[in-house]
């Protein structure tokens, strides 16, 4: 890549509903964000819970407050940084379904769409998978 090239985009697909891998897909989007990378996080099946407003119905939602009394950011501090950095989060139509998650209760800033879409975003670039 030449180095006035832009860094390669990166599509984080969030298929688990646990806040570890929720946590965790936050942390390496806002940390890519910063580094001046285009993020989509790709959120879908119990994944959609982290894009809610109130992402309490994660599993082990309660991991939060231990890692924050550990100095670590919480999911509402990542959330928060993703929004500031860019990143494009993205909750899966049928995922939601899936889920019977309402769409309604999804940040303001979360868009409903499907693979195709997040594929699209993600080009030629990296993608992982939590």
């Amino acid at each position: 890549m030449p180095p006035d090239a832009p860094p390669p985009p990166l599509g984080i697909l969030l298929i688990s509903g646990t806040h570890e891998r929720a946590h965790y897909a936050f942390v390496m989007a806002t940390g890519a964000a910063a580094l001046g990378r285009r993020v989509t996080l790709f959120a879908t099946n119990g994944g959609c819970r982290a894009l809610l407003a109130d992402w309490s119905g994660l599993a082990d939602a309660g991991r939060n407050a231990r890692i924050a009394a550990a100095g670590i950011a919480g999911l509402d501090a990542l959330r928060e940084a993703a929004r500031e950095l860019g990143v494009r989060l993205i909750a899966c139509e049928a995922g939601l379904r899936a889920e019977a998650i309402d769409a309604a209760g999804l940040l303001p800033e979360v868009e409903v769409a499907g693979v195709a879409t997040f594929l699209e975003a993600a080009g030629a670039g990296q993608m992982i998978s939590l």
